[in-house]
């Protein structure tokens, strides 16, 4: 038995007037897991995650939507233990971060003096600018303070969107590493973004939309598996004798790139896994060493690019 569902949605449509933001979405994110959500502008991400906060409701006979095992009714309210922020965290530029946080906890009827706010400030890695104010934070700095709000709660179901909006390198694997310690400790996590490296580093599923409609939802790996042939750059010892390999190999296409050009280690291949791998194979057994091998566009950006052209084409 699977572990059960922190959100199953099922034919729900969300309509403003004659725009239709959602068309019959089916959604299921299972507990603990870090779940992408993925899609162009206007393709319904933020209407979605406003449903999963609260902050919307579906309309009236579309479908069925629960969230942590209870069905959504139609009030405007976020559901218990769910917390986040959609189009960026709200907060009071005069404030300090320590202040906002205070705030945030006596509006939601706590005790701020025991809310837990210099823990979820060390969370984010906030503490030594706890007590500046937040009007001159970058975008990445609110971005985490946004989580840290989040995580006054103690949510078993997260909603962020572009979490890693404005951080630097070192934000980001700062952040990566909150949102899987919260997953492997059970919370369930759904996120939008539109670096696909941010989702392939931190998600196992994923849920692709376009035009308000669902166009691929399931594990990175079977949306990799998939998808049509990649372009690859492979670097190794012996190019030349790479790209003759390459070109005897069947299922091989060797491409004429031009950032290739300018490296005299790397050719680009275009092929599917299996015809890749055995490439691969006749090079190590050439005794040619393979210094690199990785997509020149991710599989997750190529099926995204792919999947919702398709979508729009048949509109």
């Amino acid at each position: 038995m699977g572990k059960p569902l922190a959100v199953r949605a099922r034919g729900i449509t969300k309509c403003f007037g004659d725009v239709v933001a959602l068309d019959g979405i089916d959604l299921d994110v299972t507990q603990g897991q870090i779940h992408g959500l993925v899609g162009p502008n206007g393709a319904g991400k933020t209407t979605l995650l406003g449903l999963l906060l609260g902050l919307a409701v579906a309309d009236s006979g579309s479908g069925s939507l629960e969230i942590l095992g209870t069905p959504v009714g139609r009030a405007l309210a976020a559901p218990d233990g769910v917390a986040g922020f959609v189009d960026g965290p709200g907060l009071y530029p005069w404030l300090s971060a320590r202040q906002n946080l205070a705030a945030l906890a006596t509006l939601r009827g706590g005790d701020a003096r025991s809310a837990g706010i210099d823990d979820v400030l060390g969370q984010v890695g906030l503490t030594d600018v706890a007590d500046d104010r937040v009007r001159g934070f970058s975008l990445g700095m609110r971005q985490r303070l946004g989580l840290a709000a989040a995580l006054l709660t103690k949510p078993r179901l997260l909603v962020l969107d572009e979490p890693s909006n404005g951080l630097d390198p070192a934000g980001k694997r700062h952040v990566h590493g909150v949102l899987n310690r919260l997953a492997a400790d059970g919370t369930s996590v759904v996120l939008s973004s539109h670096r696909m490296d941010d989702l392939e580093e931190l998600c196992s599923e994923v849920t692709i939309l376009a035009t308000g409609r669902v166009v691929f939802s399931g594990p990175l790996s079977k949306l990799a598996a998939e998808n049509r042939d990649l372009d690859y750059r492979l670097r190794t010892s012996d190019p030349e004798a790479a790209r003759r390999l390459a070109a005897d190999a069947a299922g091989i296409r060797v491409v004429d790139d031009t950032g290739a050009r300018r490296d005299a280690e790397v050719i680009v291949v275009r092929a599917l896994v299996p015809a890749l791998d055995e490439l691969v194979a006749r090079i190590v057994r050439s005794g040619i060493a393979v210094r690199e091998l990785a997509p020149v566009v991710s599989p997750l950006e190529a099926a995204f690019l792919a999947l919702t052209e398709q979508q729009e084409a048949g509109r």
